[in-house]
């Protein structure tokens, strides 16, 4: 015991978050969402649906579900606790490392598990504003230039591979041009490129 207490690399709160995580999705409970959001593919490992309740341009509720390691649970589990009551702004901006720093911090290859409900809810966000033909000011303000030569964003290559536009690196390079003229871009964007397929199903 004492040697695997030594190995346990997660602090309290993300055990507390993983033994008793909070706000998760009851079918018993009929919750109603106004939005809802999926990301991941069982088929990588982590699948991740978050469902909001808006009101007055506030999340109201939040529930979720997931299959996944426990950091993905512990760290959906914190973002719940922090996006009720927020504006869906505020919430939007909601980032990894403010739900990983709230934890108390997660092991670095275990950090792109808070990816997964960071994409969640923003994509539950981005459903209920098109379900209710409401204009969506939130998804480019969040966007990260990735190609400096080419101005591209991390944004832009995440809608073409949820829209599955660009399967392939090399689909995303004829779409883009990124890479193309100092090339100092390239492994970013291919490792941007992996995570999004594996949060998108691709």
């Amino acid at each position: 015991m004492s040697n695997f207490m030594a190995q346990w690399v997660y602090s309290p709160a993300v055990k507390d978050h993983f033994m008793n995580p909070r706000n998760t999705w009851d079918e018993k409970e009929n919750f109603v969402p106004d939005g809802v959001g999926d990301v991941g593919s069982l088929a990588c490992g982590d699948q991740m649906r978050v469902m909001i309740q808006v009101k007055n341009d506030r999340i109201k509720a939040i529930r979720w579900l997931t299959y996944g390691c426990a950091s993905a649970i512990a760290s959906t589990s914190m973002l719940s606790e922090m996006a009720i009551g927020l504006t869906l702004e505020d919430a939007y901006h909601l980032s990894p490392e403010m739900i990983t720093e709230a934890l108390g911090g997660l092991p670095e290859h275990k950090f792109h598990c808070s990816v997964l409900g960071d994409k969640g809810l923003r994509a539950a966000i981005d459903d209920y504003l098109e379900k209710n033909g409401l204009p969506n000011p939130y998804r480019h303000s969040v966007a990260k230039i990735v190609c400096e030569c080419h101005n591209i964003t991390d944004v832009q290559i995440e809608n073409l591979v949820k829209t599955k536009q660009a399967t392939t690196l090399e689909e995303l390079q004829e779409i883009t041009k990124y890479g193309s003229t100092c090339g100092k871009c390239k492994a970013d964007i291919a490792g941007l490129f992996d995570e999004l397929k594996h949060i998108y199903n691709v």
